[in-house]
């Protein structure tokens, strides 16, 4: 079974991974870094933390609170990207009545 300080440390390194996926616009490293996120937590769960290490607990919530802002800019950043191209980012399969949805409109980018 690992420490509650070994789990902590695992999901600080994950945290910092994804801030450095989401940093470089690195997608393969942010796949790895949620990966390794849910492994620590996992151990976290496993071995709860003392009420002494409530203060780095906080910590670690910032960082992922950090995180998940910075994961919305770069949603948000693609969905511009997308809307650009002429595209939308999910359209839904199927509407309501169980047709399949309308296509979106398509931008010529060049002529060919």
């Amino acid at each position: 079974m690992m420490s509650t300080v070994s789990a902590l440390d695992g999901l600080a390194d994950a945290l910092t991974m994804e801030r450095r996926a989401l940093i470089e616009n690195d997608a393969d490293l942010l796949v790895r870094a949620n990966e390794a996120k849910l492994v620590a937590l996992r151990a976290v769960e496993a071995a709860p933390p003392q009420a002494h290490q409530h203060e780095r607990i906080a910590e670690l919530a910032e960082l992922n609170r950090a995180n998940g802002a910075l994961l919305a800019r770069r949603h948000r950043e693609v969905r511009w990207a997308l809307r650009q191209l002429g595209r939308v980012e999910a359209m839904p399969a199927y509407g309501a009545n169980g047709q399949v949805g309308a296509q979106s409109p398509r931008r010529a980018l060049g002529v060919g």
